[in-house]
């Protein structure tokens, strides 16, 4: 399916997408954007970054042409800093080395053509714009977090002027402040955005979403709220069409059964009557012929009638995969109601040479509680979590943890270079047979060969339900689990699937997490906010 071409910056004619390893991941693709701000979602593995890069021009289509109006410019995931100055990373070094050099009275002719004495003015207001204080350019970018780094790669493109701007998931390693910052820039945007996101804050700013898939590309007109209501709406139709298409299949095959039986009924009469020798040979050699030439109009029109059916179930069957969400449940941790979880008082922490972090932290957690830790980036929300798990002394203070617990960090760090889904659920519940981790995988859509497949294929949501049965399915299934940004790296499908998971798990729970969403999605009974040091 298409997307409607209009007055266009890019547009994609009759494109063939394929990933690194030659599989086509989109094909046939007619796609326009122009001047609005455009959401790009679908599950990962999708081609949402493959799609941008090759409108960014950095990869070439299998098949197609795309064609360009005026400057595009690409925010890329996993922004590397090694060697790189915070100028360079703003995109504006040489720029910047060039005023260096006239203002010591060592600069060329060429230098002084080419110098744009607004840069500096232009630098300042573009870190402001993104949330940004003021930074020396000569600041070496690998002393900024990653929450920096995405924000001076914004910059970076306001500095450029493009028409149009592609960002791949920019709001992921942000904080609260760094997500608005980022909204503010596309809200005042005035070329094109499209913006690869699973941000559903971000995505209902959009004028339009287009979701891909294995069936191409889908576009809903506004943002995020009315492209979930009309999946919605397509679930409940597909789901009824497909009870129809089944419902009408096996109509045909009782008729075409119905009408074999009533035949050979018939047949067997014949047989009869030509056996007594009652009936003349001619009648009966007549009455044989029309019964096969009804047989015959009767056999091709019964296979017409099983390939409708048929065709209509395969598209009932696709549609109904199109829309389908994960869905899992976790078991039961069996937590008692008033059970003691956690216990931590008055804490003490700090990183090597590094300030308190903490000084007199105090927190207890009883039963099923479900509390959100939320706050800036460098608050300490992550080593709050590995202090809580014991993954991390305090310099000071004590923690009891009196039920058994696991973290769940953002890399995912249970699992092994090289092992299977299998291999880690064995390796990491010793005790379970086989067959019982086979079990206990299907229970997370690990069926049958799934469950064999290398950690190190598996997408975010995929890896993180891998994670999530390992430790959970064991013989002592924690009654405390602990996640520190979830759904960093997942696409929408599963960020949902986890909340609902996680809404129905009966243990208790400390997430830290930005997504705003995530966090009313899964019934908090506390929040904790971390302030800045």
């Amino acid at each position: 399916m298409s997307v409607p071409f209009r007055a266009s910056l890019v547009a994609l004619h009759d494109v063939t997408l394929a990933a690194p390893d030659g599989r086509i991941l989109l094909d046939h693709l007619d796609l326009a954007f122009g001047a609005e701000r455009t959401g790009l979602v679908g599950r990962n593995g999708a081609g949402k970054s493959t799609l941008l890069r090759l409108i960014a021009g950095g990869e070439a289509p299998r098949a197609g042409t795309i064609e360009r109006v005026g400057r595009i410019a690409l925010l890329k995931q996993g922004i590397r800093a090694d060697g790189l100055r915070v100028v360079d990373m703003a995109g504006v070094g040489e720029a910047f080395d060039r005023l260096a050099r006239l203002s010591a009275g060592e600069g060329s002719l060429d230098d002084a053509a080419l110098a744009d004495w607004t840069l500096e003015t232009r630098y300042a207001a573009a870190l402001a714009a993104t949330g940004l204080s003021p930074l020396d350019p000569e600041r070496p970018a690998s002393a900024l977090s990653g929450g920096q780094r995405t924000r001076l790669a914004l910059a970076a493109l306001l500095l450029a002027e493009p028409d149009m701007i592609l960002l791949d998931e920019p709001t992921d390693s942000l904080d609260r402040d760094g997500r608005a910052a980022v909204a503010e820039l596309i809200a005042n945007w005035k070329g094109g955005a499209l913006v690869a996101s699973h941000d559903r804050g971000l995505l209902r700013a959009m004028d339009q979403i287009v979701e891909l898939s294995g069936l191409g590309a889908r576009s809903y007109g506004g943002g995020y709220d009315f492209y979930a209501a009309k999946r919605a709406e397509e679930r409940s139709a597909a789901a009824e069409r497909l009870d129809v298409a089944e419902r009408s299949l096996k109509q045909t095959r009782e008729r075409i059964q119905t009408a074999a039986e009533r035949k050979a009924h018939k047949d067997g009469r014949g047989r009869r009557e030509r056996a007594k020798g009652d009936t003349p040979k001619i009648m009966l050699d007549a009455a044989r012929e029309r019964s096969e030439k009804s047989a015959g109009a009767a056999g091709r029109l019964a296979e017409r009638q099983m390939e409708t059916a048929g065709e209509l179930l395969a598209e009932a069957q696709a549609a109904v995969e199109r829309v389908a969400q994960l869905a899992f449940a976790l078991p039961s941790s069996g937590l008692a109601e008033r059970r003691l979880v956690l216990e931590m008082r008055d804490l003490r922490y700090s990183h090597p040479g590094g300030p308190l972090l903490f000084d007199g932290l105090d927190l207890i957690v009883s039963g099923p509680e479900r509390i959100g830790i939320t706050g800036g980036n460098g608050t300490g929300k992550s080593t709050l979590l590995r202090l809580a798990a014991g993954e991390l002394a305090p310099l000071s203070g004590t923690v009891r943890r009196p039920v058994p617990s696991v973290l769940l960090d953002q890399e995912l760090a249970l699992f092994e270079r090289g092992e299977t889904i299998l291999d880690a659920f064995r390796r990491l519940n010793p005790a379970a047979t086989i067959n019982e981790a086979h079990a206990a995988l299907a229970r997370f859509l690990f069926r049958n060969e799934e469950a064999r497949r290398p950690v190190a294929s598996l997408s975010g949501g995929e890896a993180l339900r891998a994670a999530l049965a390992a430790v959970l399915c064991g013989s002592s299934p924690p009654q405390l689990l602990i996640l520190d940004e979830p759904t960093n790296h997942l696409d929408l499908d599963s960020v949902q699937a986890v909340e609902q998971a996680l809404h129905g798990f009966d243990g208790a729970l400390m997430v830290a997490s930005h997504d705003a969403d995530f966090l009313a999605a899964l019934g908090l009974t506390r929040r904790m906010v971390l302030p800045m040091g």
